[in-house]
């Protein structure tokens, strides 16, 4: 364990990440047989690849993973699943639509832990990587809003 405040962001996001993974793939899952299902399966592998390549920043600036915080984020993404959601044997449709927008908020968070790292003192080589993360970031973004803007006008429909 480190004590340095990068040390300890860097963990902290690190952890975050597994929860987030968890929280795409089970989007996806639900969702396969949607058209935008693809898009969210490929969303999860480079979610899954930003996680890797936030290891190695952590493994250039010499920060392990703490096990014991991805434990605890990935518990908490799981009970944040037991809701009221208006059903109580099926799965709401309403369910499909938090889970997009819970998707946007972890990307959206992930992105700005990239922007925190370029302001941060980090080797040149890393600082090149974090440039490219913010980018995918904002790609990801852009197809989890359209995503969103598809899964919101399916399900909010007015009665009339």
């Amino acid at each position: 364990m480190t004590e340095s405040a990068l040390g300890i962001y860097l963990q902290n996001h690190e952890a975050a990440a597994g929860a987030g993974i968890d929280l795409c793939r089970r989007a996806a899952h639900h969702q396969r047989k949607r058209p935008h299902g693809p898009v969210l399966h490929k969303l999860c592998v480079a979610i899954q690849e930003d996680r890797q390549r936030l290891r190695e920043i952590m493994r250039a600036v010499q920060v392990g993973s703490n096990p014991l915080l991805e434990v605890v984020l990935k518990v908490g993404e799981r009970v944040g699943r037991l809701k009221p959601n208006g059903r109580i044997v099926r799965r709401a449709p309403l369910s499909d639509l938090v889970e997009i927008e819970a998707l946007i908020d972890a990307v959206s968070a992930k992105r700005a832990g990239w922007y925190a790292l370029a302001a941060a003192s980090l080797p040149a080589s890393e600082d090149r990587q974090v440039a490219e993360l913010i980018s995918r970031a904002d790609d990801q973004l852009a197809e989890l809003r359209l995503i969103h803007a598809t899964v919101a006008g399916e399900i909010l429909t007015v009665a009339g």
